[in-house]
């Protein structure tokens, strides 16, 4: 007996249309709109059939992995150094990728709230005001998801604990 509902909006014909799209570099929501649907519903298919979604995925890296080998045997050529600095921009941006004079690093910001917490400490000396001013700069640095460990300071020592 046929199953009652709506026929798949991707029917193995698209299904291979959206696999040979992605397989070249494409992004799903090119696939999507080649193939005449939403991205939503290459994902929702994908959800339902796990062979589609691990022939997508597969797709997918197959491309990345055939750029990067291209980036890769340009980049062993000289004249051809531009390949090396843009693969190492994108695979370790932290360390490599271009920015702007105005942009601090996280080792930068972390050593900024240090010295500003060692400030308060040394120059704040009234434990009270020190306690809430310390409080304060613990809740900005949880916000900021940093843990910078404050220097030493007995009296603010439920503070940091």
């Amino acid at each position: 007996m046929p199953k009652g509902g709506r026929p798949p909006v991707l029917d193995p014909y698209k299904k291979r249309e959206i696999l040979a799209i992605v397989s070249v570099g494409c992004s799903r929501r090119t696939a999507a709109r080649y193939v005449g649907c939403a991205v939503s519903t290459i994902q929702n298919t994908a959800q339902r059939d796990p062979e589609f979604a691990e022939q997508l995925r597969h797709a997918s890296e197959a491309a990345q992995i055939e750029y990067l080998k291209n980036i890769r045997k340009a980049a062993k050529k000289e004249q051809y150094w531009r390949a090396a600095a843009w693969a190492l921009e994108r695979l370790n941006p932290e360390e490599f990728a271009k920015r702007s004079p105005r942009t601090i690093t996280q080792d930068q910001l972390d050593y900024l709230l240090g010295q500003l917490i060692e400030i308060v400490v040394s120059e704040v000396p009234v434990a009270e005001f020190r306690k809430r001013l310390l409080k304060r700069l613990d809740r900005l640095l949880a916000r900021l998801r940093l843990r910078t460990p404050a220097p030493h300071d007995p009296e603010a020592e439920e503070v940091h604990a």
